[in-house]
């Protein structure tokens, strides 16, 4: 199934799904699979950052820096779609919550910081009109 690529469709078709766990954001000099707990991995030059959950952090005795929300955008929006990234950060940015972006096959998802989450998601819900 395609991916929507039209900024008023997808806002319209807007949804926030939050998932259940607390989730950070760690940096690791090695790399490491996909476990229990984390749920997203990405090598960059300086190291191997992942995305785990709080819980599977402190098993293992990582820092837990940021305490953060994992927001599904679940709209299946299509990789060259144009707007919604932007739209979706700007309307954050005017409410003063941080957000980081990872974008999926399927969706988008935002880290949000934890005591700001219900606050991203009226804010992101907004946007429907």
């Amino acid at each position: 199934m395609p991916g929507e690529t039209d900024l008023a469709t997808m806002l319209a078709a807007l949804r926030i799904e939050r998932r259940a766990e607390p989730v950070t954001v760690v940096h690791l000099t090695e790399p490491v699979a996909l476990d229990d707990g984390v749920l997203a991995v990405i090598q960059e030059g300086e190291g191997t950052t992942a995305v785990v959950t709080i819980a599977a952090a402190e098993r293992r005795g990582w820092p837990v820096a940021f305490r953060a929300a994992w927001l599904t955008v679940a709209v299946h929006s299509a990789l060259e779609a144009v707007g919604l990234t932007a739209a979706l950060a700007a309307a954050l940015a005017r409410e003063d919550i941080p957000c980081n972006v990872l974008a999926a096959y399927h969706h988008d998802h935002l880290l949000v910081p934890l005591d700001r989450a219900d606050d991203a998601i009226r804010c992101l819900e907004s946007l429907r009109g």
